[in-house]
């Protein structure tokens, strides 16, 4: 039997008690973050309304805030443990603060559900989490390029670069705070991890980038990873 038309993947990314026995959830979907009502909260429905889960849902309602139609599990949950959980958690977070609402990013989604499995099978976390940090931020239109400076000149790997986050890497010719030298851009631009330092560079960068999206506000989910 064919799925009903407005059926859709989901992942709930964050729950919360709703009136007398519903929840207000925030999902995201192939179309989108979505918020919406789970009547009967506590009941089969409910169970599923948990973080990790493949699900396939239908939503009802033209408004903002949504009715959960049918929901149904759609695969094997990822098992997210220690800071493997953090990092999920850190994931949800990060598209709830930044994905508009009813935005369609099919990428973000496909990209999502590949990450959650890898970090599921144990896989290094830090390689990860930059590379869906980067993917993100360039399918909201945020990216830039790591190979050429904002003036179209290749990036040098005994040059000095500074983001603006609003355009890219300016190269310069003064040491100064917050730097990042040419050889780590190349290596990110590579996705080469096992190059020295290239990790922690492209943490840095991540943090840069992302901060002006975020308005100032931190992350729950960062501190819970300190405190862990």
């Amino acid at each position: 039997m064919s799925n009903p038309p407005d059926a859709q993947p989901a992942y709930v990314l964050h729950s919360r008690a709703y009136r007398e026995n519903s929840a207000l959830v925030d999902f995201l979907t192939p179309q989108g973050r979505l918020r919406a009502v789970l009547r009967s909260a506590r009941g089969k429905a409910g169970t599923l309304a948990r973080p990790f889960v493949p699900l396939e849902a239908e939503f009802r309602g033209r408004s903002e805030l949504k009715n959960v139609g049918r929901m149904e599990a759609a695969g094997v949950a990822s098992w997210l443990v220690g800071d493997a959980l953090f990092s999920g958690l850190y994931l949800n977070e990060l598209l709830i603060r930044l994905l508009p609402a009813e935005d369609p990013h099919p990428g973000v989604f496909d990209h999502y559900a590949a990450t959650l499995q890898a970090l599921g099978a144990g896989r290094p976390l830090e390689p990860l989490l930059r590379s869906f940090e980067w993917r993100l931020l360039d399918d909201l239109g945020y990216g830039f390029a790591l190979d050429t400076d904002i003036n179209g000149d290749a990036v040098e790997s005994d040059g000095l670069y500074r983001l603006l986050t609003d355009a890219g890497l300016e190269r310069v010719w003064l040491v100064q705070p917050g730097l990042f030298n040419g050889t780590d851009l190349l290596a990110m631009a590579e996705a080469d991890w096992s190059a020295p330092g290239a990790l922690l560079a492209a943490k840095r960068l991540m943090r840069q980038a992302l901060a002006v999206h975020l308005g100032g506000r931190p992350l729950v989910s960062r501190e819970l990873f300190r405190k862990s």
